[in-house]
C-alpha cells in the first residue's frame, strides 16, 4: 500500500498490473530478514522487494471501488491522486487444527483493514504578495537601540 501513496489513479492501476505480471516488484524496507533480492528494486534505490499478488488484487479492487464512487461524485478520475492509505491488521479469524497425539493447536487467519483516500490534484495558486509591515519594537528594544547608537560607555 505504501507504493502506490502519492500516485494518480491511473498510475498506480498500472503499477499493481505490472506487479501481478511480475514485470515491476513491490519494495521491502521493513520486514527484509529473509526477502529476496531482485534487479526490479534498483527503481526505489532498494535491492529487496517481492510481487505479493494476492495483496495487489485486493488493492486493484478497492482503486476500482474508489473510481466508480469518484466517478458518482462527478469527480475528475484520471486526476485523482492517493493521498493517504494505510493498512491495520483487524481480529484475527479463530479455527483449529488437530495435531499428533490428540492435541489441537491455533489456526488463525490475519486479515487487515485498508483505508484510502483520493483527492483531486489541485492546481498551485500564486501567493498574493503582501505589503510590509511596519515594525513595531516594544521600550525595551527601542531603549537598547538607543544606547547603541549613542556608544557612550
Amino acid at each position: 500500500a505504501r507504493a502506490i501513496k502519492g500516485m494518480t489513479l491511473p498510475v498506480a492501476r498500472k503499477y499493481l498490473q505490472d506487479v501481478c505480471e511480475k514485470k515491476r516488484c513491490i519494495p521491502f524496507r521493513k520486514y527484509v530478514g529473509t526477502c529476496g533480492r531482485t534487479a526490479q528494486a534498483k527503481e526505489f534505490k532498494l535491492t529487496q522487494g517481492r510481487w505479493p499478488i494476492k495483496s495487489c488484487k485486493a488493492i486493484l479492487g478497492l482503486l476500482k471501488n474508489a473510481e466508480s464512487n469518484a466517478e458518482f461524485k462527478n469527480l475528475d478520475t484520471d486526476n485523482l491522486k492517493i493521498w493517504h492509505v494505510c493498512v491495520h491488521a483487524a481480529q484475527q479469524g479463530r479455527r483449529r487444527t488437530y495435531r499428533a497425539h490428540g492435541r489441537i493447536g491455533p489456526y488463525c487467519s490475519q486479515p487487515c483493514h485498508v483505508e484510502l483516500i483520493l483527492q483531486e490534484d489541485e492546481e498551485p495558486v500564486e501567493k498574493p504578495k503582501e505589503e510590509a509591515k511596519p515594525k513595531h519594537f516594544t521600550k525595551k528594544q527601542l531603549a537598547r537601540r538607543r544606547l547603541k547608537v549613542g556608544g557612550d560607555q
